[in-house]
């Protein structure tokens, strides 16, 4: 099995929402909302490439288990994972996907690595401190919980939350 920081950050969120987008039920290619969010990650900082540096990381957590990572944009002199998102709103979230990356980086032995979430809509920034021993195990129980989730033969149950509207998922989940 293959997780992404996508699969963490919608654990966080949904559910139903990751169990969909593991076996590939995609709605985000006519979200105005994901579309929205893409032009702003394109759009923003775009003197970023030129600073900072793509990266992508894999680990074997197990016999049965890889994490994968691709973060846009590593400060490598610092040790800083940027991470732009459009709005704060799913930021338990967004901390989850920063979180994920430094806990790959600390897998293939880049230590000490923290991490910054950008809302450039909002002009705020929310710093993220290097990985606590807690949060390796928090991050170590969700890819447990993650596992028992997408060995479900069926999609978890709908739960109406206050972000549904909003979510590219709503038709799958609300029309009938």
């Amino acid at each position: 099995m293959n997780l992404t920081a996508t699969h963490i950050a919608y654990f966080q969120v949904c559910k139903r929402k990751l169990w969909l987008f593991h076996y590939q039920i995609s709605m985000e290619q006519t979200s105005d909302t994901v579309s929205e969010g893409k032009l702003i990650g394109e759009t923003t900082y775009l003197q970023r490439p030129e600073k900072y540096t793509e990266v992508a990381l894999s680990v074997v957590f197990d016999d049965e288990l890889s994490l994968h990572a691709k973060i846009d944009f590593f400060d490598a002199n610092n040790k800083v994972v940027h991470e732009i998102k459009k709005t704060d709103k799913l930021e338990h979230a967004h901390i989850a996907q920063v979180k994920f990356y430094l806990y790959v980086l600390e897998k293939n032995n880049i230590e000490g690595c923290a991490g910054i979430l950008e809302y450039p809509k909002l002009k705020q920034t929310l710093h993220i401190d290097p990985l606590t021993e807690v949060d390796r195990v928090e991050i170590e129980e969700n890819l447990a919980d993650i596992r028992l989730i997408l060995a479900q033969e069926n999609c978890p149950s709908l739960v109406k939350k206050s972000y549904c509207k909003t979510c590219s998922y709503f038709d799958f989940c609300f029309v009938n």
